[in-house]
């Protein structure tokens, strides 16, 4: 009697008549174990996480992935999510050989990157789709999460993408405070904490609202810059100042410290403290000009342009009851 031989049968269905391939976009991103370069398809779909894909030895994301992908029952699924296809250092088309001696990360290295490359694109949640190494990587990111990463993570709260991108002194001297902090434990409460947080739920014209004076100030590059506009328009215009500083990232209290004790003087004396104290600085350098807008009769609004001549030492406040935006 022959032996009987158990054989496989994939169907195989090629993509649609007339379909295109999708585009493309490959980024890469630097992280403390290195660059890491990674595929975009599609376009992010509200409350849907990314699906992320991570190869195995010997293979790239392309050819382990992409029959896979472009599988034409596939289609369904990948008009759904955007993917994120992810490429072991060095294992992209194209890549240079590394130098004699160059130490490749580990797998939890690598499982470290992905953090990194989530906080590039901002994305907060997704669903991994690995092969042989590639799983035990994401798995490994899955169990580890957010504590073997804490310090790049906090950065990415902290400061741009554009800031982390050019490494400054001043990145990596925060990078250095943040990973060698010997309370790194300590600092993790506190960041899952302030995850955490509930809404303030802040209501223009509502109950909720706070009642003092308040500025707010944001860089122009920060990573929270929406956040902070979208929390100006809750608040009592009355009572707000807004400063949306130039050229300062997520931080200005460090990168631009000069700009902001101007605005902080100026935020002082419109509550009618040192009136005496002079401006020297932002008007020795340009022209400041402070835009107010205030809302009349609930429908219609007005502007007022405010402008301080090189020659002066001192801002004017504007008229009380206005919300003031100030670009510096």
């Amino acid at each position: 009697m022959a032996e009987l031989q158990e054989v496989q049968i994939t169907e195989e269905k090629p993509l649609l008549p007339g379909q295109t391939p999708e585009a493309a976009k490959t980024h890469s991103v630097e992280t403390p174990y290195g660059s890491v370069t990674f595929t975009v398809y599609g376009t992010p779909k509200p409350k849907r996480p990314a699906i992320l894909t991570y190869h195995d030895v010997g293979l790239n994301y392309k050819s382990c992935f992409q029959p896979l992908f472009q599988f034409a029952d596939m289609q369904e699924i990948i008009q759904n999510f955007v993917r994120v296809h992810v490429d072991a250092p060095g294992m992209e088309e194209g890549a240079a050989v590394f130098p004699l001696g160059y130490q490749y990360p580990s797998l939890d290295q690598l499982a470290d990157m992905i953090p990194c490359i989530l906080q590039y694109l901002n994305f907060s949640t997704i669903i991994g789709v690995g092969v042989g190494a590639g799983a035990y990587i994401l798995s490994r990111y899955a169990l580890t999460g957010l504590t073997s990463s804490i310090s790049e993570m906090i950065l990415g709260h902290l400061f741009s993408q554009e800031e982390l991108s050019r490494n400054s002194e001043l990145i990596q001297k925060y990078r250095n405070i943040i990973t060698h902090a010997p309370n790194l434990d300590n600092i993790e409460l506190y960041w899952n904490s302030y995850n955490n947080r509930r809404d303030l739920n802040f209501e223009r014209g509502g109950d909720i609202t706070l009642k003092c004076p308040v500025m707010l100030v944001v860089g122009d590059q920060a990573p929270h810059e929406d956040a902070v506009v979208e929390c100006n328009s809750k608040l009592d215009p009355t009572q707000t100042s807004f400063l949306k500083m130039a050229d300062s990232g997520g931080q200005p209290q460090l990168t631009q410290p000069g700009k902001l004790t101007e605005a902080f003087k100026y935020f002082l004396q419109g509550m009618g403290y040192m009136a005496s104290s002079c401006m020297t600085r932002l008007s020795r350098s340009r022209t400041a000009s402070l835009t107010s807008a205030a809302s009349i009769d609930g429908n219609r609004s007005r502007s007022r342009t405010l402008s301080q001549s090189s020659e002066s030492g001192t801002l004017s406040s504007g008229p009380p009851g206005h919300t003031m935006e100030v670009s510096c």
